[in-house]
């Protein structure tokens, strides 16, 4: 996994060094113009590409590596990250090993404990993750599946404080060609290969078929309409916003104001108001049985929303032309 000798915060004149690049300086001239960033290092392709990118391209930039522990030979792994992102030219580079547990199944722990661990390690400083192109590819196909709508078809976002992803309009192979460049030899997560997890069978089955099926640029395709979906709904969540704030009546919400906004509107002020008062894991069930508190009151009782505790409810109310939201046994 380390780089040939050689002098640090360096890349040859290749393409995919040349796209990495630019890719990086874009996000941080956007986003982070003072040039300080944390890098997610995993030892694969795609992150240690970022890293090699963003030590060129950032003031600075300490690695930080998560050791989950799940594979024999993970320490070793862990340490030949650091070094390798010694030799390209991080300011520091350090390895936090987490134990892995919790609901969820594995996938969803490791990624609990990952977050956790470099939200702790990150000392204010917001953290690149190696999302790629083709990962945004993935995640628009299984919000489509979820059927959960046009928050989930966004995908990722290239910053959401503190995590930032460069890479959203790189491939995957671009990353592993930088590498090829710098003579890397990347860490292989066998975990990347097991088809018990949805999102490899999507990544070595589905998109490949839908490439074949319908003559290649589904990934680029499906990243292009997360991009126009999340800048749609930027405005949408701006007018939101106003809708907000002046349909607030203390700590409820006038029934008479959300009636005559447009749904799309409407519900994600109720997603707004919801969240702000303690409610989780929302699902689209939940959001129109609320919004039909709003257009559809016929006399009936609140409604449950996620966000409660054992024996009390979070429950979402009519009550004298407002909607209002308290917790109930």
């Amino acid at each position: 996994m380390r780089p040939p000798g050689g002098n640090a915060r360096f890349l040859p004149e290749t393409a995919a060094a040349l796209e990495l690049r630019h890719a990086v300086r874009e996000w941080l001239e956007r986003y982070r113009p003072q040039g300080t960033v944390a890098v997610a290092l995993s030892g694969g392709a795609d992150s240690l590409a970022l890293t090699a990118a963003a030590a060129v391209e950032a003031v600075a930039v300490d690695a930080v590596i998560v050791d989950h522990g799940l594979q024999d030979g993970s320490a070793r792994v862990a340490a030949d990250a650091a070094a390798a992102a010694r030799q390209l030219g991080c300011r520091a580079a350090r390895v936090c090993r987490v134990a892995v547990s919790g609901p969820g199944g594995l996938e969803a722990a490791a990624r609990h404990a990952r977050y956790e661990a470099l939200e702790q390690a990150r000392d204010g400083l917001p953290v690149l993750l190696g999302h790629t192109l083709d990962d945004q590819a993935e995640t628009v196909l299984l919000g489509l599946a979820r059927g959960s709508g046009q928050r989930s078809l966004q995908g990722m976002a290239a910053f959401a404080e503190p995590w930032g992803r460069p890479l959203l309009g790189v491939r995957r192979s671009t990353t592993r060609q930088l590498c090829r460049d710098l003579g890397l030899s990347p860490h292989e997560d066998p975990h990347n290969a097991a088809p018990e997890f949805t999102r490899v069978r999507l990544r070595t089955e589905a998109l490949p078929l839908l490439e074949e099926i319908l003559g290649g640029g589904v990934g680029p395709a499906l990243a292009r309409t997360a991009a126009q979906l999340r800048e749609d709904g930027e405005v949408l969540d701006s007018i939101a916003e106003q809708l907000l704030s002046d349909a607030r009546d203390g700590s409820a919400l006038s029934v008479e104001i959300l009636a005559t906004a447009p749904p799309a509107i409407r519900r994600r002020v109720v997603r707004a108001w919801l969240t702000e008062g303690g409610a989780k894991a929302l699902t689209d069930k939940h959001l129109r049985a609320v919004e039909a508190l709003v257009t559809d009151w016929h006399g009936q009782g609140g409604v449950a929303v996620g966000g409660g505790m054992p024996g009390i409810r979070l429950v979402a109310r009519r009550e004298r032309g407002r909607l209002t939201l308290a917790f109930a046994r």
